[in-house]
């Protein structure tokens, strides 16, 4: 079976079947008498659950993924959301549903408005509702386990998880189990499995779509987290085939190890900074545990998603701060809010006719100037602890950069008011993610202290390709000329104005694509941490000029990069 290779790696073991209690709830009608109660009952269990991610939250214990603290947070705030419950208890009370058929009613309601969103990261949150919905039926139904599977293995083997869907509650709960990897029916690279199990070390392989359904307790499982693959009872052959690969996988992240503190220079004498992406402010150490040069990205979203209010200026410098100190003087860039104009942050649905070209990221955020200024002010009181830079996501027209740079002034003349400090200097950039910047870059590079190139959108406005529609999904394609040419023409603008471009999306991850990259001048790529040392060692073994010399020969082609016949040649 295939799906995406969110954590790499290889495992072998027996496979545990995680049970999924919301595809099994039963629907009845309730009658009038009973309304009251089955309220009651659902009240009393959302509260119940609530409860319980609170204390996991509080006990968490020290040898947990530092990621689910914050999970879990997220899941607890969503349990006291108001547009989960009085939804739910409305359709106990008008179409007189039971209160399981309430709850997953309305959660349906909620996951489609996160299925619509154009961002990938915001798209999987849609994930938190299903699996926040899950834990209140785990409480209706008296259950107290979704992982019977275990008993179900004997012997000493490893085990594989199997899921329709793993919350970071079960996560907790698996912890401390011997667990080699992580295969669900959902996700992305940035649901909460992947999120974990690259934080653990074990391969993970998501969205394959019915693996909860064909695999049994027992089953000898291999799961490939390199190629997103999942081999059910091999034979004997392919199991001591991939035995070895596990043994050369082991040998060779022993040896990336050793580069972790190696400055990324190629063999001509060109250094390259290598920068971490982060959601979470826990992740700063990760990011550090990897070698990382800085923090490329900082998506601010985790902030405010999830929460029927908006975080406020001190919560927010609270986080930024944090990460900010825990880089101990390596730059930190925060990109400001980019959220979607398909579902606002409290919750309030708005109509658009296309949410991927409507009011979203600095659209969005400079037609709600205080909410603009609220972070702004937050950001700029972080910088007084450390180096930061301040990324503005979606820019598309000059006046954005200047409303942009207004604002800022307007926010540190708030803050003299206050006589709260921030840094005498902090640089501002944009994403590139719009064709309409790229491709009319010049004065947007001389008005900008830096430019970070978005792949992931960048490719799909360039193609016309919504990279989460499975019809058109063969099309996104990262190697097309049109998209070369355009990160090219923006890493020259940088080189002849002298400001410095990152590429952040998830083409600079790509060990594969390192080479290309480098051939296009690249000097500065962001990733996720766990990519670094891949990408790193690329480099050490890359000619910079060279590379450069042989991409300017094919960057006019019409046809698409051939990749490996450019890594080998």
């Amino acid at each position: 079976m295939s799906g995406k290779a969110v954590a790499r790696g290889y495992a072998i073991g027996r496979a545990v079947v995680l049970g999924a209690a919301a595809l099994e709830v039963a629907h009845y009608r309730i009658g009038a008498d009973d309304v009251q109660a089955e309220r009651e009952r659902l009240t009393a269990a959302i509260a119940a659950a609530q409860a319980d991610m609170h204390h996991m939250a509080a006990t968490l214990p020290a040898d947990a993924p530092r990621e689910l603290g914050a999970m879990l947070h997220v899941h607890e705030l969503l349990l006291g959301d108001p547009l989960l419950a009085e939804p739910a208890l409305a359709l106990i009370s008008e179409r007189h549903y039971n209160a399981e058929w309430a709850l997953t009613t309305q959660g349906q309601s909620l996951v489609r408005q996160f299925d619509d969103m154009d961002d990938e990261y915001l798209r999987e949150r849609g994930a938190d509702v299903r699996q926040v919905i899950e834990r209140v039926l785990m409480v209706l139904s008296g259950s107290t386990t979704l992982l019977n599977g275990v008993d179900n293995v004997d012997g000493d083997d490893m085990l594989v998880v199997v899921a329709h869907d793993i919350s970071p509650a079960d996560m907790l709960r698996l912890r401390g189990g011997r667990f080699a990897a992580f295969v669900t029916d959902l996700g992305g690279p940035t649901s909460h499995t992947a999120i974990v199990a690259r934080s653990m070390g074990v391969p993970a392989v998501v969205a394959i779509g019915n693996v909860r359904q064909l695999v049994r307790d027992g089953d000898m499982l291999i799961v490939d987290g390199s190629e997103g693959s999942v081999v059910v009872n091999p034979s004997p052959a392919i199991l001591a085939e991939y035995r070895e690969q596990q043994r050369r996988y082991a040998e060779d992240r022993a040896e990336l190890a050793l580069l972790r503190d190696e400055t990324a220079t190629t063999l001509d004498g060109i250094t390259i900074t290598l920068h971490a992406n982060i959601e979470l402010p826990d992740e700063a150490a990760l990011a550090l545990q990897s070698g990382a040069d800085g923090i490329g990205l900082f998506r601010s979203e985790f902030l405010f998603m999830g929460r029927p209010d908006l975080p406020d200026e001190e919560e927010q410098y609270a986080a930024y701060a944090a990460v900010v100190r825990a880089m101990a003087g390596r730059c930190v860039t925060i990109r400001t809010l980019d959220i979607g104009s398909d579902k606002t942050l409290d919750g309030e649905a708005t109509v658009a006719t296309n949410p991927a070209l409507g009011q979203r990221a600095i659209r969005y955020c400079l037609a709600r100037p205080e909410l603009f200024a609220t972070q702004l002010r937050a950001i700029l009181r972080a910088s007084a602890h450390g180096p930061v830079r301040l990324l503005v996501p979606m820019i598309s027209h000059m006046h954005e950069v200047k409303a942009t740079r207004a604002a800022i002034a307007s926010a540190k003349s708030e803050l003299d008011a206050r006589g709260q400090a921030y840094a005498d200097e902090i640089l501002v950039g944009a994403m590139v993610e719009v064709p309409a910047i790229a491709i009319a870059i010049e004065p947007f590079a001389q008005a900008l202290d830096f430019l970070s190139i978005g792949t992931n959108d960048l490719i799909q406005y360039t193609l016309a390709i919504d990279r989460g529609d499975h019809d058109v999904n063969a099309l996104y394609d990262p190697l097309h000329p049109a998209v070369l040419r355009l990160i090219a023409h923006t890493i020259n603008a940088g080189e002849r104005v002298g400001i410095p471009v990152a590429v952040c999306g998830e083409m600079a991850g790509d060990a594969r694509l390192t080479r290309l990259l480098l051939g296009l001048g690249l000097t500065e790529f962001s990733m996720h941490p766990q990519q670094l040392l891949d990408v790193k060692r690329e480099i050490r073994n890359a000619h910079s000029n060279a590379l450069r010399v042989k991409v300017a020969a094919i960057l006019n082609r019409a046809l698409p990069v051939d990749l490996d016949t450019f890594n080998d040649a």
